[in-house]
């Protein structure tokens, strides 16, 4: 597609501006939330987004499969949905054999629409989907196109009629991005635009060119041990009562982040490193994915609630003063 590595990651950036561009004829703001959700795709991560009601978080994921032009599928989590109201289910057909009916879930973006309004039952459908790119219904395996991406929303105010996602769960998920209030100066724009669902877009990035970036990020970019040694500290750190366990972690933590946040604080700084233009990533490329791979990973315990520390707060101390090496 590309004549070098060097050319392609050239292009990626230049496709990254052009794209960003074109999200924010839609969307006014949220430019470190556009940034994150484009570094999971190309690392070929799903995405959990927390944000209260209206911060246009479908409409969102909505504009980037627009811009894509890839298949794209929105399922509404509700306490009464079914797995097979996701996976698919078999019918007779005419001629008295069973026939699968595919789901929503054989889509290329899939927007699962406040995700922990259903049971943990329906929940788990998305699992082996999310982590396989695959779904068994009634004892056969269908494999899912790729690209496939899963990006979740999630209410963090309205606990009532919720259900939790289990740690099995939230670890699937590569990121997990917080949504914030616009600054006043957006909300102004924001007041005075009506939104538009068909204002013209331009497509880009189809199937085909994802899938090439996520493989030249995946095996052609290289990472120091610099890099690689930092990110994997990082994450040991973060593990109470072990060799490595920072003093707050100790303190302030029940449990910590496994070995797959090591990995992905590698896969996504060189994807954060591509998509700026960068042909390999550095210690700050890895600072700068570190708060949504790290957020749903650790657990804080009632001594840091007592204490008024965030994971967020815990997370940037223990970053604050780790060496390099």
């Amino acid at each position: 597609m590309y004549e070098d590595k060097t050319e392609a990651i050239k292009a990626l950036h230049e496709k990254y501006n052009q794209f960003e561009a074109e999200i924010h004829k839609v969307i006014i703001g949220q430019d470190d939330v556009i940034r994150q959700i484009l570094t999971a795709i190309f690392s070929g991560g799903h995405v959990l987004l927390l944000g209260v009601p209206g911060l246009a978080k479908t409409l969102l994921v909505n504009t980037i499969a627009r811009i894509m032009g890839l298949k794209y599928k929105r399922i509404q989590f509700t306490p009464d949905l079914m797995p097979t109201d996701i996976l698919g289910s078999e019918i007779l057909d005419e001629n008295r054999k069973f026939k699968f009916i595919k789901g929503p879930i054989f889509a290329n973006i899939i927007l699962a629409d406040e995700i922990n309004r259903t049971p943990p039952k329906t929940q788990s459908a998305l699992l082996e989907a999310m982590q396989e790119k695959a779904v068994t219904v009634s004892g056969v395996r269908y494999t899912l196109e790729e690209p496939f991406f899963v990006l979740a929303t999630q209410n963090p105010i309205e606990q009532e009629g919720t259900y939790p996602l289990p740690e099995a769960q939230l670890d699937r998920f590569m990121f997990n991005i917080v949504l914030d209030y616009p600054s006043f100066e957006q909300e102004l724009e924001i007041a005075s635009t009506v939104e538009h669902f068909d204002v013209e877009l331009e497509r880009m990035l189809g199937a085909e060119e994802i899938l090439y970036f996520q493989q030249l990020i995946k095996k052609q970019m290289p990472v120091s041990d610099t890099v690689l040694n930092f990110a994997v500290r990082v994450a040991s750190r973060t593990r109470p009562n072990t060799q490595m366990a920072h003093p707050w972690a100790n303190k302030y933590l029940n449990w910590g982040a496994g070995p797959r946040a090591s990995q992905y604080l590698v896969l996504a700084a060189k994807a954060y490193a591509a998509i700026n233009g960068k042909f390999s990533p550095d210690v700050e490329d890895v600072k700068s994915v570190v708060h949504p791979i790290l957020r749903h990973r650790i657990i804080a315990n009632y001594r840091a609630q007592a204490d008024g520390l965030s994971v967020e707060d815990i997370i940037d101390e223990i970053i604050k003063n780790e060496a390099i090496y």
